[in-house]
């Protein structure tokens, strides 16, 4: 009976229909079993406490700032000097009016570098 109302509740036993609940109660510890295993494999735990975790926070972020700077700071200075490069290359080439343009412009790079 059911306490609030006072009414009958369907009357739905287990011995009714066995084989059907333990199938049911098999899939679902198998999916139980699933998103235990999807959760251990992502590392959701490592992530959860490394969230929870000021400290720890504090410090990948701040690791993650410094990795990012230097990428960006070496891929600079890398994309800079092949430009350099290709602009010497093409002042050799004394093509018509690219090369003395270029020409120019380094004369100006090389002025800046040495000041």
């Amino acid at each position: 009976m059911s306490k609030v109302s006072g009414e009958r509740m369907p009357a739905y036993e287990v011995d009714e229909h066995p084989f059907e609940l333990r199938h049911e109660v098999k899939k679902l510890n198998t999916r139980l079993d699933q998103l235990a295993d999807a959760l251990e494999k992502s590392q959701f735990r490592d992530l959860v406490e490394n969230y929870s975790n000021p400290k720890k926070r504090i410090i990948s972020n701040l690791t993650a700032g410094i990795a990012r700077g230097l990428g960006l700071s070496l891929g600079t200075i890398l994309i800079i000097a092949l430009l350099g490069w290709l602009l010497s290359f093409l002042v050799q080439l004394n093509l018509p009016g690219i090369g003395s343009f270029l020409a120019e412009l380094l004369k100006y790079v090389e002025a800046a570098r040495h000041s």
